[in-house]
């Protein structure tokens, strides 16, 4: 049987579990201490160890203290600690027990014991000055912030716990004897400071420390929430962004971290956090290595420290923007960043298992003396006790493992915040000219030496943007970077073929930005990035154009995985609606949140379209799908806010024409729109109106996130002097008996893009209906003429180029030619009413012998390259649409040949 007297033999006969806990003694000098001053609490050990230690366990042993004064007190929290830690410890030494039920009881005990103090001392507080209440008379309590480990739920087991006190508003205590609130939560923070960290003859609770609070060991004890914010707003430093990361609220709550969350996560994404905490790193070295302290294993190269700087830093990039990234525990965030794609599986997995292996050492060397140490031990003794501890047969075998995944930790820390500034040497030539160091003469040889060719007019625009105001009245961090990301910008643009024009773009573009810190502190941070930006300026001014309105989207660069992956719709959506989830009740927020959206998937798409990675009618669908999708969220966001709703799910759609029904939207086009309902309550009518109003609103509002569609909503029933919705019934009776040819021409291209199933259906009807119905040939082909010539006459600009939209025999000739052709046959050949694009129909009325089958092969392959030339314009930033005849003239013979025959011209 295991005694007091045996605690240290070894004994053969001995149970399995007695083994474990002369293994845990063997490990802990600590427990054996605590089993030889109370001989029960081993017994006790013995008869629990194989259930964790719960929350509500150690409620209910507190429960059953009879607690009077501060003095029990004090006892009961500090043998509910020695219970807690001695189960705790056989457990994690014996593998009962993994890393995440270790902190988690740890922290548990922690809120536990804070609680619980809190609940003794404020009662014998107000019994003798009473209630403290703000000015309106309402009760304040103390609010309790744990910082670090304790606040990420990951606290070691002889750890300080870091804390911050606040209470919400001024006031004073209602009672004889009257105090202020911020004398009377001054008192209640002294006696729970005592209450945990003072030494008795039981020992301690944990050690608290108090710096981390405003003006730190010369600040306040504790704080109003109006002097926090005034603080962090106006005193608020870097590193303690960082720790505010961790900071949470264990009395409960969350009126502290919601207050300061603007300090500690930006709205927009922060690159400069990668210098800062690289220069809170160097910091700790530099400390480490005066104070010798490299057998440190939390604070050295490869240390737990680095581990949680790599999660933390992106929680600071990030965290503003994506809300999900706002959690505390490290080994969270890491998995996080895996599932964005912002660190790979690779990394997290070693990472991961160096953070477990280190802190479950962390542990261990606290287990010895109940020490906050994380040294390696010098002795051999101690070196072979937590060998043992580790379950290494040696001090060897474990220094082995320990090395590997230092060096592990080291080499993804170096990779995540790796120095903008390696192979700088190599552009000696670029900083100089950008420096202005060179003679001019010297300047443009340079230049013309690594690519430009004219060197004198991008040497004048380099001076020029190096004298000029916006760089000139920079802040010097912002210049700085500026001046890190110039010699780059130089040296890319020199290898594109179209140098000059490209650095033209380059710095217009950085020109638009340089106010914004943090988007400088990405392109210093991320050459590659850099070097993508350059590719992608020089191939579309349309695309320079778009960053430099969007500059958050110089955050796409940096996972190319992502930017050239196909999209999933169904996973986009789902993640929009959670981004739409989180920042809910915010509509601000909510409409600025869509707008990245779909201002991040364009971008990816437009990269994709000028790597020649997407054929244009794959662009088309892609872009169309993204409306469609955002249109569908939109309604689902929108709904539950209109004013006076009356059903949970409207009975409600909208349809597409154009473009968007033709799904052959281009990166600017409109979206041209309609709104259909059908619903027989009294008041439907008018609430729909409202929720139409509201979706356009939503569309057309430009925020500081920009624009999200323009809406046209023109092609309603009666145009613009129509009402906004339709019900059904009403859209149809107007389609049969009062819409014009044009309009019956619009609804060929037309589908139902969003909201109620049932709608789709009825739509689909009255479309089909419309279309088959027969209708008089020659009549038919007067309106189409008419309305094309009216057309030409209004948009067709005389000039020597061709239109490629407007022209004679150009693009909008094959849609009329389309969309005629199947109005006039559909009523013999429904399968014309299908919406399959303008392609799919040509090649349809040629197998039904309507059009010669070869020559509507001919017509559909010029309207694609007319259709490619016209996008590509686009990306080149063209605003008119003229080309020179000759390279299309085939094209365009073949157009009008069809167009003749159909119409018997000529």
């Amino acid at each position: 049987m295991l005694t007091l007297d045996n605690l240290r033999l070894p004994d053969p006969t001995a149970s399995v579990d007695e083994a474990c806990v002369r293994h845990a003694v063997a490990c802990s000098l600590f427990l054996e201490r605590l089993f030889r001053r109370d001989e029960t609490l081993m017994h006790a050990v013995l008869q629990n160890m194989h259930q964790p230690y719960l929350l509500a366990d150690m409620q209910k042993f507190l429960v059953a203290q009879e607690i009077t004064d501060e003095v029990i007190l004090k006892r009961a929290l500090r043998r509910l600690r020695s219970e807690v830690m001695a189960r705790v410890i056989v457990r994690d030494l014996n593998g009962l027990a993994d890393l995440h039920e270790v902190i988690q009881t740890t922290s548990q005990l922690a809120e536990c014991v804070i609680n619980t103090a809190i609940d003794y001392l404020s009662t014998w507080l107000v019994n003798r000055y009473g209630q403290p209440v703000d000015t309106e008379g309402c009760p304040q309590n103390l609010i309790v912030i744990g910082m670090g480990k304790l606040g990420g739920c990951e606290l070691n087991v002889s750890s300080d716990i870091d804390l911050i006190f606040a209470y919400e508003a001024e006031g004073e205590t209602q009672g004889d004897k009257p105090i202020s609130n911020q004398d009377f939560f001054t008192r209640l923070a002294k006696r729970l400071i005592a209450a945990i960290d003072e030494i008795t003859e039981d020992g301690f609770v944990f050690r608290v420390d108090m710096r981390l609070r405003p003006f730190g060991s010369e600040g306040a004890l504790v704080s109003n929430l109006d002097a926090l914010e005034d603080y962090y707003q106006n005193n608020g430093r870097e590193w303690e962004r960082y720790a505010w990361i961790k900071g949470r609220e264990v009395t409960g709550g969350n009126a502290v971290a919601k207050l300061l969350r603007p300090f500690v996560f930006r709205k927009y994404l922060d690159f400069g956090a990668f210098a800062s905490m690289r220069d809170l790193k160097i910091q700790i070295q530099r400390d480490v290595n005066s104070k010798r302290m490299h057998d440190n294993i939390k604070l050295v190269r490869g240390g737990i420290r680095e581990i949680e700087f790599i999660a933390q830093v992106f929680q600071l990039i990030r965290g503003g923007q994506d809300v999900s990234l706002q959690i505390k525990p490290t080994l969270s965030v890491l998995a996080l960043l895996k599932s964005k794609g912002l660190l790979t599986e690779k990394t997290v997995a070693e990472l991961s298992d160096a953070y477990v292996f280190l802190r479950n050492l962390e542990h261990r060397l606290m287990y010895v003396e109940d020490a906050q140490t994380q040294e390696l031990p010098k002795t051999d003794e101690a070196k072979a006790r937590i060998a043992k501890a580790m379950n290494f047969a040696n001090w060897s075998d474990f220094l082995a493992k320990l090395d590997a995944y230092r060096a592990q930790v080291q080499q993804h820390f170096d990779a995540t915040f790796d120095e903008a500034g390696a192979g700088e040497d190599a552009l000696a030539a670029e900083k100089s000219i950008w420096n202005g160091a060179l003679a001019e003469v010297d300047a443009i040889s340079s230049l013309q030496e690594i690519g430009f060719t004219d060197a004198d007019e991008t040497l004048r625009r380099l001076i020029t943007l190096h004298q000029s105001s916006r760089y000139l009245q920079l802040p010097e961090l912002s210049r700085q970077r500026f001046d890190a990301v110039m010699p780059h910008v130089i040296s890319q643009s020199a290898k594109m073929q179209n140098a000059d024009t490209t650095l033209t773009r380059v710095t217009d573009l950085l020109e638009n930005i340089c106010r914004r810190a943090s988007y400088l502190a990405l392109l210093a941070e991320h050459p590659q990035a850099m070097q993508l930006l350059v590719k992608l300026c020089s191939s579309s001014p349309w695309l320079a154009n778009y960053l430099a309105q969007h500059p958050i989207l110089l955050d796409e660069l940096l996972d190319t995985r992502t930017l050239y992956a196909k999209p999933d719709f169904v996973a986009m959506r789902s993640e929009l609606l959670s981004r739409l989830a989180e920042v809910e009740g915010d509509v601000e927020r909510q409409m600025d949140v869509m707008r990245h959206f779909k201002h991040a998937n364009v971008f990816r798409f437009a990269v994709q379209d000028i790597n020649g990675e997407l054929a244009l009618e794959i662009l088309s669908d892609y872009l169309s799908a993204l409306a469609d999708l955002i249109l569908s969220v939109s309604l689902e966001t929108i709904w539950p806010h209109v004013r006076g709703k009356h059903l949970d799910t409207p009975k409600f759609a909208v349809i597409g024409y154009g473009k968007l029904g033709g799904k052959e939207l281009g990166y600017a086009s409109d979206l041209d729109i309609i709104f259909l309902y059908n619903d027989d309550a009294p008041e439907a009518g008018e609430v729909y109106a409202r929720f139409a109003q509201r979706i356009n609103n939503w569309f057309n509002s430009l925020t500081s996130a920009g624009l999200l569609y323009e809406t046209d909503l023109q092609l309603r029933p009666d145009g613009n002097s129509g009402l906004l919705v339709s019900s059904v019934a009403a859209f149809r009776e107007y389609q049969l008996n009062k819409a014009w040819i044009w309009e019956h021409q619009a609804i060929t291209r037309a589908r139902f893009v969003a909201g109620d199933s049932a709608i789709a259906t009825a739509f689909d009807a009255i479309r089909v209906e419309v279309m088959t119905h027969a209708r008089d040939p020659v009549k038919l082909k007067a309106e189409v003429l008419s309305m094309r010539e009216r057309m030409r006459h209004a948009q067709l600009k005389k000039s020597e180029l061709f239109d490629l939209k407007q022209g004679l025999g150009g693009i909008i000739d094959v849609e009329f030619l389309v969309q005629y052709l199947v109005l006039l046959n559909a009523p013999k050949h429904a399968q014309l009413t299908a919406n399959v694009g303008n392609i799919g129909l040509l090649k349809m009325l040629g197998s039904f012998e309507i059009i010669d089958a070869a020559l509507a092969e001919k017509v559909a392959v010029a309207y694609r390259e007319l259709r490619h030339r016209q996008h590509m314009l686009k990306l080149q930033g063209a605003t008119q649409l003229g080309v020179e005849l000759a390279p299309i003239a085939h094209h365009v013979k073949v157009v009008t040949l069809l167009w003749n025959r159909v119409f018997e011209i000529g």
